[in-house]
């Protein structure tokens, strides 16, 4: 992975692999019947090569992807 990629959650707070986050508004999980709550907390996060979205698994789903618009460093 580059250096030049910075990863910001929606309150432009960096992320690093291994961080833990929060999610900030409910959110449906497509292809599941899984919604994610809002103050759910993902712990172990792993940064992708988009800036824009990380990798985890949360609690019911795995190698789930999220977009980090809806996120906020725990």
């Amino acid at each position: 992975m580059s250096d030049d990629i910075v990863v910001k959650d929606s309150n432009g707070t960096r992320l690093s692999d291994g961080d833990s986050v929060q999610v900030i508004k409910d959110l449906k999980v497509k292809g599941t019947s899984v919604t994610l709550k809002r103050g759910t907390t993902i712990k172990n996060i792993r940064l992708t090569d988009n800036e824009e979205e990380i990798e985890c698994n949360a609690e019911k789903v795995k190698g789930l992807v999220l977009k980090t618009c809806f996120l906020k460093k725990a």
